[in-house]
Formats: C-alpha cells, sequence, structure tokens
C-alpha cells in the first residue's frame, strides 16, 4: 500500500472532468460500491488499489455536491483560491497556501 499524494485540507482539481475540490478524507485503496465502480464507463475505470479522495466538489454546471476520486485522476490545483462549498466553512478554518486547516473538533484523522 502506498502513501496518499494529497492531504486533508489539500485544494485538488480532476484531470478530465472540469471540477476542482477540496479533500476531506482518504481511503487508502478503494471503499466505495461495486455498484459506483461498475457505473464508470470501462475504458475510464481507475484501478482499487491506490488511495481514493473524498472532496468537497464545486463546478459551474452542477454547483456544490461530494464526490470520491481515485489519486491517478487528481492534480494539484493551480488556481490557489478558495472553494465556495458550503461544507468547507463546517469542516475547515483558514485557507492559505493552497489549502485549508482542518477546524481540531472536525478532522478524522486522515487515513482510515
Amino acid at each position: 500500500m502506498r502513501s496518499a499524494k494529497f492531504q486533508i485540507g489539500q485544494i485538488v482539481r480532476h484531470r478530465v472532468y472540469p471540477f476542482r475540490g477540496v479533500v476531506f478524507d482518504v481511503d487508502p485503496v478503494f471503499a466505495n460500491t461495486e455498484e459506483w465502480y461498475r457505473s464508470i464507463p470501462a475504458e475510464l475505470r481507475p484501478r482499487k488499489d491506490q488511495p481514493f479522495y473524498h472532496l468537497y466538489a464545486l463546478n459551474e454546471r452542477e454547483g456544490p455536491y461530494q464526490a470520491y476520486v481515485s489519486e491517478q485522476n487528481l492534480l494539484p490545483d493551480a488556481e490557489n483560491g478558495p472553494v465556495d462549498h458550503p461544507d468547507v466553512q463546517r469542516m475547515f478554518g483558514k485557507f492559505g497556501g493552497g489549502g485549508y486547516k482542518p477546524k481540531p473538533a472536525s478532522f478524522s484523522g486522515g487515513l482510515h
């Protein structure tokens, strides 16, 4: 098992789809349902043996939502601006340096 490339509070963007998000949890390997996994077109399905990230995501068409994304499909965000998702203020404090600092009461400890 390898270490996660992105950290809790870090802002990332999807490699293919037009959205950005804030990492709020990390699974060391795929931990969603098989139904969810099979809903991804076979030619785009990521490997299961890599970290998967829970994101407070935002795109202009859909607004705020939660996303579950494989590490291979994420890149560090280059916009360097905050993510306007309602749950970000609930879980995170100060924004700066390309990400957010978790509020002590909301931080679950990262990898689980």
